[in-house]
């Protein structure tokens, strides 16, 4: 039976898929052949601004609401777009707490930004995928040089202002060689909380029938995963060196949203989408109110409504959404059964489901052997952590426990 789903999460794109640089791996750069008008009219604009934040506050059960600024880069909005959002927000919220997420790759990040962040307690996103060289490599100006030294000068501006921020790392053909640097590098530039997204696109031989070349695994035409996509086992062994190191020396103090995600998964509260045994309720709102199933489903035929005309809560129950969350699990590969990790696991992510499984259908998650490396290598692992948690442990004694029991 296909159940409703009462809450749900929205990430903006405010900007759409309008960026100041030009990543080589960006899923999202080229969406903008599905709204060519925007070349002239790319911002969101107040009417639209004003409907999202009202349904969104409206449409959340909790007593806080999250808003999630996404882009594109949504830096280019300027101040004074995301200050008149603020101001809808306290027109909207009533009794409820609302909380900003914003996600940038910091290059247009000054003084005047910094104070605004820390002013409204905006929690930054910074997308950084390592050192010069690892960061370069795939992280570049649409006239090809670095961005590395305007993202770190950001980042400089965001800590003299004492803005909350986080680091997202996207795992590529290039930073998964060197997994020990990046985390390290991460570490010594201060980030605390730290993201790990692993990067798999395939690339058509042909732009479909919208331009678009990045496709999602219901194609079939000629194809194939793109250069710059993390080679499908070295991913596992990524997260496993560097869980090995955080566990015997950071634990308790950096904290790696993939490690909490996976604990989530084994005390029966899943964190996450990516490993949830449905999905359907992480919906993308474009700059022109457009209303699509995930993030990473921005195709026609995953285009739900639009704000104006329908309200979100109707949007993420339509059926069509529904069954497009209940997929996950209905159409989980045949190779999942009776799998040791399938309960972390779950499949994956339905956009990385393209890889034949031994059925012979194409439902297999491209990442299947790094799951199982890297789950089959941590769980034990966290068991043990958790044990010593419920002893109310002190994060040093259990560094030290952990490596007397496991290494």
């Amino acid at each position: 039976m296909v159940r409703n789903i009462d809450n749900f999460q929205v990430i903006a794109k405010p900007s759409g898929s309008v960026c100041n640089i030009d990543c080589t791996y960006c899923f999202y750069l080229e969406k903008e052949k599905l709204y060519p008008e925007r070349k002239s009219h790319w911002k969101m604009d107040d009417s639209t601004l004003e409907q999202y934040v009202e349904q969104q506050i409206r449409s959340q059960h909790g007593n806080v609401v999250d808003f999630i600024w996404q882009g594109g880069e949504p830096t280019l909005l300027g101040i004074d777009f995301f200050e008149r959002a603020l101001e809808l927000q306290r027109k909207y919220c009533g009794m409820k707490k609302v909380q900003n997420f914003f996600q940038t790759n910091g290059t247009r990040i000054d003084d005047d930004w910094a104070r605004f962040l820390k002013l409204n307690n905006f929690l930054v996103g910074l997308s950084i995928d390592g050192d010069r060289l690892m960061n370069d490599r795939y992280r570049l100006t649409r006239s090809g040089k670095s961005t590395f030294d305007e993202v770190m000068k950001g980042l400089e501006h965001l800590k003299q202002h004492h803005v909350e921020f986080n680091t997202l790392t996207v795992v590529n053909a290039e930073n998964v060689k060197r997994p020990l640097d990046t985390y390290k590098f991460l570490k010594r530039i201060g980030s605390r909380y730290i993201q790990f997204i692993p990067l798999v696109e395939r690339q058509a031989n042909q732009p479909d029938e919208n331009g678009l070349t990045l496709i999602q695994p219901s194609f079939s035409d000629q194809c194939a995963v793109t250069d710059w996509s993390v080679p499908a086992a070295q991913y596992g062994v990524f997260l496993n060196q560097i869980f090995d190191y955080w566990c015997l020396n950071d634990l308790g103090d950096v904290f790696v949203m993939n490690f909490e995600q996976t604990m989530s998964q084994m005390l029966g509260r899943p964190g996450a989408c990516v490993f949830g045994e449905t999905c359907g309720n992480e919906l993308v709102v474009e700059a022109n109110g457009d209303v699509y199933s995930c993030d990473h489903f921005v195709y026609p035929e995953h285009k739900l409504g639009n704000i104006h005309q329908d309200k979100l809560t109707t949007l993420v129950n339509l059926p069509q959404n529904l069954q497009f969350g209940e997929d996950k699990l209905t159409h989980i590969s045949h190779d999942c059964e009776g799998c040791s990790v399938r309960q972390v696991c779950n499949g994956g992510c339905p956009k990385h489901r393209f890889d034949l499984s031994s059925d012979g259908k194409p439902n297999k998650n491209y990442l299947c052997s790094s799951f199982k490396t890297h789950f089959s290598h941590v769980v034990p692992r966290m068991v043990g952590i958790l044990e010593f948690l419920e002893r109310e442990q002190s994060p040093k004694q259990i560094r030290k426990m952990m490596k007397q029991r496991f290494y």
